[in-house]
């Protein structure tokens, strides 16, 4: 699409969940299936690459984790709760079915009723479609400003996946492999405040930059739902994802790519939704990309669905890893299977 002229990302804030569960933790609990299966201990941070994730308070919603960091970023911008022109709530978690969870988060913050306020769903891609739709309101000057939210609780996530995988007499060392990926799964919030810029201020960073690839064919390899007693559990085809997954975020970089001033070698920074080591290794060989430029989270966060790629963004700049001067990329990979990638100027 045409680039982006008068978008500033003006403030992130992030919150990061107070309990820690590592993978040793999970495997632990998991040791009667491990011996019946006689899986090696230590294979799911081996295979992954994450040493642990993070875990909200029993109880917690995703309306709140998206308020604790909504709340962050607009303290840390300096704008008034009041001067918010428009709420997008982009997480894969969720309140409940109706309203849209975005209303609680609004309430929450004491946001104004002029406000405009909905949720933007899309998979592991929800907060990067978030960032177009701001950017296009503002870009069309609709709105001035916009904040953007996204909380995920992976509590009852990898819990019922846990319990059910203990309970499951007939399980096999193929048949496991759709529940692996639900392990991976961490919890935590991020927001970013978007406002109007003029052209050439680099005192923030700007979204100039954007491109994204639909491949629906293969929209059954990753499901998430609830069952009749509203436990959360998720079947994944990790294998078949991770080829499909990578052939998407290949075609999307040939878009990408193209446009001028975008090739590899004058990108010095990428943030990416962030799955597993082994997907980012092949990843990075597909696409041709240095991967010393990759700025990584996934070893401490786990895969966090759709903060993954905007709070690894925030972390970069908080360690001075991304600063003015640079260009950075954020790239999405969300099952369904939809791929975004956002070019970033300071």
């Amino acid at each position: 699409m045409p680039p982006f002229s008068h978008v500033c990302l003006h403030t992130y804030g992030y919150e990061l969940p107070p309990n820690i569960l590592t993978s040793d933790a999970i495997e632990e609990r998991l040791a009667a299936v491990y011996q019946q299966l006689k899986l090696p201990v230590g294979r799911l941070e081996m295979m992954s690459g994450i040493s642990e994730r993070r875990l909200w308070e029993p109880g917690t919603r995703p309306s709140e984790a998206a308020a604790r960091a909504g709340r962050k970023t607009i303290e840390r911008a300096g704008i008034a709760p009041g001067n918010l022109q428009c709420l997008l709530f982009t997480s894969v978690s969720r309140d409940m079915m109706e309203p849209a969870t975005a209303s609680f988060v609004h309430h929450t913050l004491g946001l104004s009723s002029d406000c405009l306020v909905f949720d933007i769903s899309n998979a592991c891609l929800g907060f990067l479609d978030g960032m177009i739709m701001l950017a296009n309101m503002i870009e069309r000057g609709q709105v001035e400003n916009g904040l953007i939210v996204s909380g995920e609780t992976a509590e009852e996530l990898v819990e019922s996946t846990i319990t059910a995988l203990l309970s499951d007499q007939t399980l096999t060392r193929k048949s496991i492999k759709s529940a692996f990926a639900s392990l991976t799964i961490g919890s935590g919030a991020v927001g970013l405040y978007m406002c109007r810029c003029e052209p050439g201020e680099n005192e923030k960073p700007r979204l100039t930059h954007s491109s994204w690839r639909a491949n629906t064919t293969h929209a059954n390899l990753c499901l998430g739902s609830s069952s009749a007693d509203q436990t959360t559990l998720m079947a994944t085809n990790s294998e078949e994802l991770l080829i499909q997954g990578i052939e998407t975020a290949y075609q999307t970089w040939k878009v990408f790519s193209a446009a001028s001033g975008w090739p590899a070698g004058e990108i010095d920074c990428f943030f990416c939704h962030q799955v597993g080591t082994a997907h980012a290794r092949l990843l990075f060989d597909k696409l041709g990309l240095d991967s010393s430029r990759n700025f990584e989270t996934l070893s401490y966060l786990g895969n966090v669905g759709s903060v993954s790629a905007p709070v690894t963004m925030a972390l970069a700049m908080e360690q001075g890893r991304f600063h003015r001067g640079q260009k950075g990329a954020m790239l999405g990979i969300g099952s369904g299977i939809n791929c975004m990638m956002l070019g970033i100027e300071w």
